[in-house]
C-alpha cells in the first residue's frame, strides 16, 4: 500500500526529531558522566578546608587561679609554636627564673601542666605573672630542635596571663589545645600529618596546616587570609610561603 507523501513527510519529521533527542539525551549522559568523574577526580583539599570550618576546639575561659589549674586535668597542645618563652621553674622555693629563658614552645608541643601559679618578674614587679608550669619528659624531647636530653625532668614555667590587683587576665585559650589536634583534624591526609610532625611545609598545604607545622606567620604586604603571603621565623630558619585559595603555592627561605 503506497503511503501518502504528506503522511510520509510528517514520519520523516518525527524520526529526525526522534534521533536529534536522542542524541541530545545520549550527549547529556555523556557529559554528566565525564563532569562526575572530573569531580571525583579532584583533590579533596576544598572538601577538607571545608570540614575545618566545622572544628570547634574546647576552651576552658578560666578567669582565676583555680579555673586555670583546670588545665592540670588533661594533657595539652601548644597552638602557636616558637611563640611563648619559658623559664626554669623552682618547685621547692615557688620561684621563676626569668633571668634565663630555657626556651620556645614548639608547633603542637605537649605538655602535662603540673600546676598554675603566679610570680613576679623583675621586669615588671607591679604584676604578678600567671604561669604554667610543667616539666620536659621524653616524649616532649623526640623532636631533636629541642636541644639537649639535660632538659628532661627539669621543670619550667611559661606565662598564660597576668595579675593585678584583683584582676585575671588568663590566655591559656588562645595558646593552649585541650584536645588532640590529631583528633580534631582527623579528616587531614596522612602526608600532612607526617609533616606537621616532622615540622615541615610542603605545597598545598593551607594557612592552618602550615602555623600547626612551623609557627605563625606574619602577612607580608596586603591580601586576605588564604591569598596572601606569610613570612615565618620558624625557630631561627625563616621561610616566606606564598598561599593562593588557601593553598601554600611558593615556599622560599627568608631573611
Amino acid at each position: 500500500m503506497a503511503i501518502n507523501p504528506e503522511l510520509q513527510k510528517k514520519l520523516q519529521i518525527f524520526l529526525v526529531a526522534a534521533i536529534v533527542l536522542a542524541g541530545g539525551r545520549a550527549a547529556y549522559i555523556v557529559y554528566e558522566r565525564r563532569e562526575a568523574t572530573k569531580e571525583d577526580a579532584k583533590p579533596k583539599q576544598e572538601t577538607l578546608l571545608q570540614a575545618d570550618y566545622y572544628v570547634t576546639p574546647k576552651r576552658l575561659h578560666p578567669y582565676d587561679l583555680k579555673s586555670a589549674r583546670q588545665l592540670a586535668a588533661q594533657p595539652v597542645w601548644v597552638k602557636y609554636g616558637y611563640q611563648h618563652t619559658y623559664y626554669p621553674y623552682d618547685l621547692q622555693r615557688h620561684k621563676t627564673d626569668f633571668s634565663h629563658e630555657a626556651g620556645t614552645l614548639l608547633p603542637l608541643q605537649k605538655l602535662a601542666i603540673q600546676d598554675v601559679v603566679t610570680d613576679v618578674s623583675p621586669l615588671a614587679p607591679d604584676v604578678k605573672q600567671v604561669l604554667a608550669v610543667f616539666s620536659l619528659g621524653s616524649e616532649s624531647l623526640e623532636n631533636k630542635s629541642l636541644g639537649s636530653k639535660a632538659l628532661e625532668g627539669k621543670n619550667y614555667a611559661v606565662p598564660i596571663g597576668a595579675e593585678k590587683g584583683d584582676d585575671f587576665k588568663i590566655y591559656s585559650d588562645d595558646i593552649f589545645f585541650i584536645e588532640d589536634p590529631r583528633d580534631l583534624y582527623k579528616h587531614w591526609p596522612a602526608d600532612v600529618w607526617k609533616k606537621i610532625d616532622a615540622h615541615e611545609v610542603q605545597a598545598g598545604m593551607s594557612e592552618l596546616q602550615a602555623s600547626f607545622a612551623i609557627g605563625l606567620g606574619i602577612p607580608q604586604g596586603s591580601g586576605d587570609y588564604g591569598s596572601r603571603t606569610l613570612h615565618y621565623a620558624n625557630g631561627g630558619k625563616p621561610l616566606v610561603i606564598a598561599f593562593e585559595n588557601d593553598k601554600a603555592v611558593a615556599i622560599k627561605p627568608g631573611s
